[in-house]
């Protein structure tokens, strides 16, 4: 039944994405100044690195951005057109997405790119500290909060870049992310953080794994304690239950988040923008009934779907055979491409009832 099941919701989101997805993409890469990134970046740059996708001119060359080695790459990612003119002038709605703990921009693009496709403006970063072009930091992994503040900050770089500018619509803007990119997502809607909720959930539950070290950086909890009462970060760590939340922020799209067990419910019952979450029953890492599903119940009228038989790590980008073969991650027990499909069918069509049709 499972398989079935998966296939005709394959066949369905297959079917909608196709009749989106026309034209090439573009992709542009700007860098703003972040004030907390020389803080969680390994050499303290104070760099914020931005990617945008677009919905590029008739006639742009798309390349490859598959991830690895030439010639054999580890995640089958997809092709873009590098600096392409756009499409045409008219402003369109934008969505700010958040890559998951260790990630990057681009090994999201397998939703990424056909959101642009479909006429979107994506904005994506790669968070410092905590991401994989760049070494892993303990900072860059403890001050998870300051990952919406990056998507502020990202926001507004492109918004006065005079290239890209002029095709954002402020007025039509949502928020995507996958897994502690969930967490951001959500965080831009106004979910606050507590550290000390945190600290005695985990007290509480030392095996769930969000309280555990994680493949992409080996970060305990009583380092990230530890870390955060240091005299380099107890000035940022005070703003942990900060409002992060992003004005304009009209939808949230959550894609198996973390961080749940940090987050004040009462500022998950307070949310008031349409919010959708996507998982996967068999999800090791951010389990269901922890993060997805009690914020699913929380937040007023959110939208649930649950995958059966799909991890965690299904929702990153194709892994190939060399990536199963040496990549800790590439982990999916039934086919990724399935997966990807309803997560993209269903995020077009939140995406196009909440800020309305590109």
């Amino acid at each position: 039944m499972r398989p079935m099941w998966m296939l005709m919701l394959a066949g369905i989101a297959a079917a909608c994405a196709g009749a989106a997805h026309a034209g090439p993409v573009g992709e542009r890469h700007l860098i703003a100044t972040q004030p907390t990134a020389a803080l969680r970046d390994a050499d303290h740059r104070p760099d914020l690195r931005v990617t945008v996708w677009y919905p590029a001119a008739d006639g742009s060359v798309e390349q490859s951005i598959d991830i690895g080695p030439p010639g054999k790459p580890l995640f089958k990612v997809g092709a873009v057109a590098q600096d392409a003119a756009f499409a045409d002038a008219k402003p369109r709605p934008v969505i700010l997405f958040s890559h998951g703990f260790g990630g990057t921009a681009r090994m999201m693009a397998w939703i990424t790119v056909p959101l642009a496709r479909a006429g979107y403006v994506v904005i994506g970063v790669d968070h410092p500290g905590n991401n994989g072009l760049d070494k892993m930091t303990l900072p860059g992994a403890a001050l998870f909060w300051d990952r919406p503040e990056d998507l502020r900050t990202a926001l507004a770089r492109v918004e006065s870049d005079p290239v890209i500018g002029p095709h954002l619509d402020p007025h039509r803007v949502g928020a995507a992310g996958f897994s502690a990119g969930g967490y951001t997502a959500l965080a831009t809607a106004g979910a606050r953080a507590s550290l000390v909720r945190f600290r005695d959930f985990c007290l509480a539950h030392p095996d769930d794994p969000d309280c555990r070290p994680q493949k992409e950086f080996a970060m305990t909890l009583d380092q990230g304690i530890k870390a955060l009462a240091s005299p380099e970060l107890a000035g940022e760590a005070v703003h942990v239950g900060d409002d992060h939340s992003i004005p304009g922020v009209r939808a949230v799209f959550a894609i198996a988040p973390g961080l749940v067990p940090a987050l004040d419910p009462a500022s998950l019952k307070a949310i008031k923008v349409p919010v959708a979450i996507i998982l996967g029953d068999a999800d090791p890492v951010a389990l269901p009934a922890t993060n997805g599903l009690v914020a699913a119940a929380d937040i007023p009228g959110a939208e649930l779907t649950v995958l059966p038989g799909v991890g965690h790590y299904d929702f990153l980008s194709d892994c190939t055979p060399a990536g199963f073969a040496v990549v800790p991650v590439c982990t999916a027990k039934v086919p990724q491409e399935p997966t990807h499909n309803v997560a993209v069918e269903k995020a077009l069509t939140f995406f196009g009832r909440t800020l309305g049709a590109p």
